[in-house]
């Protein structure tokens, strides 16, 4: 283990998932035969529906969730059994944390996390995301608490990141610098990124590479020139949408899956929510 560590220490992590199933306590499917091969220092955009399977398989990447032997691999590791160090995973659960709506300043948060000792790196993002070291945190926008929630979460330098929708309360401006400070993480150190949205604007340019689920498998996958067509922006049978090439082959996707699912009336849920937990939207409830 230690030569796979010393291998990989001065290089991005690849991601590798073999035929990964899932199925939640209660027996019902969460993912479905998954297989995917995400290279070194990659910006991976994962899509798909509501209930598609994204969360569960960013949980399963992080080690919050054990998946079967021989189904995950970051860096040539199994981030549960081996706790790899450096994957961060941000998540509905850590957006909830009581900490930041009590009444404390956003240096003494930052602090608590290593503001003092990575100070570059808290300056920059203080910077980046336009946070008013002066702000308490009981007093301010869901917005504004967001990107000191980011600051908190990014600070220490990470080699894998995993988002999961954590810009939804972010204005334009604020998203488009955070977005473009990861794509530079990406190019100055060796890190690895896979983000799940379904917020497309100003992503055009991005990710390096796609993954298209839908009913927790992968209907399609790879990097963004060979997944996306190359097709001109925005053009749909010569007939222009208004849309970027990305966001078009998107909306395509989510219809296609609509198409094949059909209406919900009568299914059930084809996702499925982690278990209530003091009010914290069922999720934070795991235990390593």
């Amino acid at each position: 283990m230690a030569a796979v560590k010393e291998q990989n220490a001065e290089l991005a992590p690849s991601i590798g998932v073999n035929n990964l199933s899932y199925a939640f306590p209660d027996g019902s499917s969460g993912l479905k035969g998954l297989t995917l091969d995400l290279p070194p220092g990659s910006r991976t955009l994962l899509i798909g529906a509501n209930g598609s399977g994204k969360t569960t398989l960013l949980r399963l990447l992080s080690g919050k969730r054990m998946a079967p032997a021989s189904t995950i691999s970051i860096a040539g590791i199994d981030p549960f059994t081996s706790g790899l160090e450096g994957v961060t995973y941000l998540g509905l659960e850590w957006v909830l944390n009581p900490i930041v709506r009590t009444d404390i300043d956003v240096p003494t948060l930052l602090s608590s996390v290593g503001g003092d000792y990575y100070r570059d790196r808290r300056n920059e993002l203080v910077r980046i995301l336009d946070i008013d070291l002066a702000w308490r945190m009981h007093a301010v926008s869901d917005g504004e608490r967001r990107r000191v929630q980011l600051a908190m979460g990014l600070l220490r330098p990470w080699r894998v990141l995993l988002l999961d929708e954590i810009t939804v309360d972010l204005d334009l401006l604020s998203r488009h610098n955070f977005l473009q400070w990861l794509k530079r993480e990406t190019e100055r150190r060796a890190c690895t990124i896979v983000y799940a949205t379904h917020i497309l604007d100003n992503l055009a340019e991005w990710p390096s590479h796609l993954v298209h689920m839908s009913l927790g498998r992968v209907k399609k996958w790879g990097a963004i020139g060979e997944v996306d067509g190359g097709g001109a922006a925005g053009q749909v049978g010569g007939t222009t949408t208004g849309n970027s090439r990305l966001g078009q082959l998107v909306l395509e996707w989510l219809q296609e899956d609509l198409d094949e699912r059909g209406p919900r009336e009568g299914r059930g849920s084809e996702g499925k929510t982690y278990e209530s937990l003091e009010g914290k939207g069922g999720y934070g409830a795991e235990s390593r």
